[in-house]
């Protein structure tokens, strides 16, 4: 599906979840309910799919979500690897069992990007970027998506 269709899938209002995957920990990002800004929400520590799904569907709920939004990690080349895969089969329990629409956006050095500004910006420290990191990608992703969509 593409930016246009995913759009078109959406209510009027609604938040859109977007995820930074791994298979340690998932970062979570959340926008506002008019889709203007992504914020970084919290990591979540992978236990097992039925965990993750009930902290997913928790978000879900609380914070009005319509849509779901997945960094996909495409290499350098462009080629998807196991890491892609692995994000699109996951992207695909967590549609299922949401019922939501599910969109996937290239993230290509979106984590090399936010570290460096956490290191060169916030000057902060390996231990502290080590907390947010995935959060603060996922928002770094979704908010690619809000940027496209306001453009559309």
């Amino acid at each position: 599906m593409d930016i246009n269709e995913f759009k078109e899938k959406l209510p009027r209002f609604g938040a859109l979840l977007g995820f930074d995957f791994g298979e340690k920990r998932l970062g979570v990002a959340v926008s506002d309910l008019t889709r203007m800004i992504a914020s970084s929400y919290k990591i979540i520590e992978r236990k097992s799919f039925e965990k993750d799904m009930a902290e997913i569907k928790k978000i879900i709920k609380d914070k009005e979500v319509c849509g779901l939004v997945f960094g996909l990690p495409k290499q350098m080349n462009g080629q998807e690897g196991k890491t892609a895969e692995l994000t699109r089969k996951f992207a695909a329990k967590v549609e299922k069992e949401t019922n939501l629409p599910c969109f996937f956006w290239d993230e290509r050095l979106s984590s090399k990007a936010v570290e460096n500004f956490l290191i060169g910006e916030a000057d902060m420290s390996r231990e502290k970027r080590k907390k947010i990191l995935d959060a603060t990608a996922a928002a770094y992703i979704l908010q690619g998506v809000l940027d496209a969509m306001t453009r559309l």
